[in-house]
Order: structure tokens, then sequence, then C-alpha cells
């Protein structure tokens, strides 16, 4: 064991403790799977990230850091607000990137760009693995998984670009803040699947002038008006968890609903409202097509872990 420099931030946020936090090791050379999944269980938080060199093909691609992605029980090929939340804090350690206009991690997924927007950082979001509606069934099971009636969900989708998200639309914000989720309904979406948790991302239109966020007057991010409100439920053994704010799940939101002409090309959705956070995520479709996923991100500790 030594001391590693080691960053704990809270993404999606410009205030501290209002976002979705993560844990990143900045050192992770040396470290083997079972420490890195031990570590990240440890910390209780829902993910935590662990900073390598680039492989020689990733760098070889213009990769400035590999990144390997823990959650509680299993490493994700990707995931949201780490990348963001591990990009900030490499930054701020001193990285510097190969290109000035981009910034390239590696991960499971493979190259993932992202850009710096203001004080805010960007990803590209990665493309689906799996698009289209979902079957009737799950849809049905979903609806009474979240306490709706079917005909409350107005549209859905595959919204799977690694954590096999599942996606509905719900008419409004309001109804999307009322859910009160059932875990066993949920968990039966993925039966036999390993390593799956029932993951459903719910989203829902504010109405015109009700869309401004804490009203405290203090934070230019979260006093700005939102047009969506998410929330992002996964079932475990232990019921239903949900995530604060989510980048993967908005990745995957902003492409079906801008492709589907069900979303402006550029957006801000609040999410984390239930759970007393106030999340901001920046949605944009470049002119190229590529849709860009935004926030502040903020340091909330600093320092070394032994590992």
């Amino acid at each position: 064991m030594r001391q590693r420099p080691f960053s704990q931030v809270d993404v999606f946020t410009a205030t501290p403790y209002l976002g979705n936090p993560l844990a990143v090791v900045l050192d992770g050379e040396g470290l083997t799977d079972t420490q890195m999944q031990q570590f990240t269980d440890w910390t209780n938080l829902s993910e935590a990230t662990f900073v390598l060199p680039p492989t020689e093909a990733g760098r070889a691609a213009g990769a400035d850091y590999r990144v390997r992605i823990f959650s509680p029980g299993r490493e994700l090929p990707f995931a949201g607000h780490p990348t963001l939340g591990t990009c900030h804090a490499w930054l701020a350690a001193g990285g510097v990137p190969q290109a000035q206009a981009h910034i390239v991690q590696e991960c499971g997924v493979g190259l993932v760009r992202l850009r710096r927007d203001g004080p805010r950082l960007a990803f590209a979001a990665p493309p689906l693995i799996r698009s289209g509606p979902l079957p009737e069934d799950e849809v049905q099971r979903i609806a009474r998984g979240l306490g709706l009636a079917r005909s409350d969900i107005v549209r859905h989708a595959w919204c799977d670009n690694g954590p096999r998200w599942r996606g509905v639309l719900l008419a409004s914000a309001e109804q999307v803040l009322a859910l009160q989720p059932d875990a066993a309904m949920l968990a039966g979406l993925d039966v036999g699947v390993a390593g799956a948790r029932g993951k459903v991302g719910v989203i829902g239109a504010q109405a015109p002038g009700t869309g401004t966020g804490t009203g405290t007057g203090t934070d230019a991010d979260t006093d700005m008006d939102t047009h969506f409100e998410v929330r992002a439920f996964f079932s475990t053994g232990a019921g239903v968890l949900e995530d604060p704010v989510t980048g993967s799940l908005n990745a995957a939101l902003a492409q079906w609903l801008i492709g589907a002409g069900l979303a402006p090309p550029r957006y801000v959705a609040a999410q984390g409202a239930a759970l007393g956070r106030a999340g901001r995520v920046h949605v944009e479709q470049a002119p190229d097509g590529q849709i860009w996923i935004g926030g502040h991100t903020v340091a909330c500790v600093r320092g070394e872990v032994l590992l």
C-alpha cells in the first residue's frame, strides 16, 4: 500500500453537495481489480474512478489518460458523471491534453472526447448500443413499477449506451417528481441478466415559466430555467435506489428525444430534486449532429488515500 493523490468531486453542480459525488484516485497504477472494487465499495458512493496512463493504442489514437470506472459490485464500461468528474480532477491535478481543442479519455467503451464549455466540461455522447421502442410487456411492467397507468407513458425507448437504461417520457415534470417506484416490479425487467439492475430513466417537460431552479439567487446554474425533469431508478436486492444526477442516462435521453423531435437541440435538464439535490445537465446538439452533455464540477475533498 502507498499514498496516492485523491479527489472527491461533486458533478453537475457549481455548488458543493448539490450534485452527484465521485471518488477519483488519480494514480491507479499497480492496483488489482479486487483492490479497485474493494475501495469503491468502501466509499459507499455510486462510482469511483482510477486514473491510469493510456494504453499504447489509446495514446496513438490521441488518448490523454485511461480511466477505470467502478460502481458497487461491478466495473462499468462507461458512465457520464464519472467521465466529467475524472476529467475535472485530472486537469486540476496538472493534466495537460495532447490537443488544445479536446481532452480524450480512454475507457471501457473506447475513446470519449471532452471539451471545455466555458466554466463547464462536456463529453461527446457515445453511440447507443440499443435503441428503438421497448417491448410492450416491459412498458406495462414499468408503468406498474412506477405507480402509473399505462396511458401515463407518452413515449418509451431503449436508452442503452452501456448501463442498459430504459427511457420513458411522461407528460409533465410534476408527474416525474411524484413517482413512488416499486422495487420488485422494476427488478423483474432484467431477470437472468448478469449484473443488470432494472434501470429506468424517466423524463417529463417543465411547463413554460415553471422551470426555474432553486430560486436562491446564489448560483447562476441552479437558478437558470430548465426544460425537463429527470429521475433515474435502479433496483437492487435491498429495494430501489435513485441516482442523484446521471450523465449516461441524460446522454441517451437526449439522443432519443432530439432525434425524435421531442426535445429542442439545446436544453437544460434538472435532476436530483427528489433527493434534495439540484443537478443541472446541459445538452447541446452540434451542427454535425454530435450531442454533448455538460455540467459543472466542484472539488469537495483533495488529499491522499492509502491504497
